[in-house]
């Protein structure tokens, strides 16, 4: 079936806004430029390469570079150099954080479900389901070069944690190659800006509170950034609850459990936005040292609870 895909420009008082959906995310381009064929060029170009990686490493796509890696059965996958790159990227995180932080950790979504209801959920994996299932989670079992990479029976890789982010370092590179102008690209909360607005002002981005109060109000924090990349992890939409205690969707992939006693938000800063989400990510799994360990790298952030 051939997906429905398109994009709105949209005048604003310095610009044009240029707005789309992919990666199950409300997505974003905002350009400083009174050039409206120049705005939808770079709304067209960002747009297809966001959809370009979407439709590459999608794990819900059966056609994608992810998929046929899983569907391989233990059998080598030939890969061009961009899907190296990237589980080399992976590969580092892994070791970074101690094994933490895993993408063949996805298969452990088949025992967990985070709708985001505030009701109690109404299956919840025990200790022995989670030990069986972690037979095939391992990013050390998965072997790969430059050509090719072999997943053993069973397991499989998911590239959610990092494809999002990496859709905006690539659409700022192809941006830049078109126009010097202000331009700032936001893929669902995940952004980066390719320098600061005119007459050198920050960009003011809002970043969206993970909860409301007690009437249903929300109240979004407002960042500046001049350059750079932000990126936001946390469990404001995917979430479970038992027993009373609330889990958040990212799992240890080490125990196979949720991270507990985490803020419940994340935002960090990084030159590239593949930087600033796995540093969100890795944060997160730290559970209640969260922020002691942003503090100790010495990373700009912003965390809530």
């Amino acid at each position: 079936m051939q997906k429905k895909r398109a994009i709105k420009v949209s005048k604003q008082k310095d610009g044009f806004a240029i707005s789309f959906y992919a990666m199950a995310s409300a997505c974003e381009v905002l350009i400083q430029t009174s050039d409206e064929q120049l705005a939808k060029q770079i709304g067209q170009c960002v747009s297809n390469e966001v959809w370009r990686i979407e439709d590459k490493y999608s794990r819900y796509d059966f056609q994608s570079t992810c998929s046929l890696i899983n569907a391989s059965n233990g059998q080598p996958v030939k890969i061009d150099e961009e899907t190296y790159l990237l589980l080399n990227f992976a590969e580092q995180c892994y070791q970074l954080s101690e094994g933490l932080f895993d993408i063949s950790s996805g298969v452990l979504r088949k025992l967990w479900t985070f709708d985001g209801e505030n009701a109690e959920c109404k299956y919840f994996p025990c200790q022995e389901e989670i030990s069986e299932i972690l037979n095939f989670v391992g990013w050390d079992k998965v072997i790969y070069d430059r050509y090719s990479v072999l997943l053993p029976k069973n397991m499989q890789l998911d590239f959610g944690g990092i494809g999002k982010e990496y859709a905006v370092d690539r659409s700022i590179l192809l941006a830049k190659q078109f126009t010097d102008k202000p331009l700032l690209i936001n893929l669902g909360g995940d952004l980066a800006v390719t320098g600061p607005r005119e007459n050198n002002q920050a960009w003011q981005v809002a970043i969206e509170a993970p909860y409301s109060d007690k009437a249903g109000h929300t109240q979004d924090m407002i960042v500046a950034i001049k350059q750079g990349a932000l990126a936001t992890s946390g469990d404001a939409r995917r979430f479970l609850i038992k027993a009373g205690t609330r889990y958040g969707h990212i799992l240890n992939a080490k125990s196979g459990w949720p991270i507990v006693n985490a803020p419940r938000s994340i935002t960090a800063a990084a030159p590239q936005c593949i930087q600033a989400g796995i540093l969100a990510t890795l944060a997160l799994l730290q559970g209640e040292n969260a922020e002691k360990f942003l503090i100790e790298q010495e990373i700009t952030h912003w965390a809530r609870r």
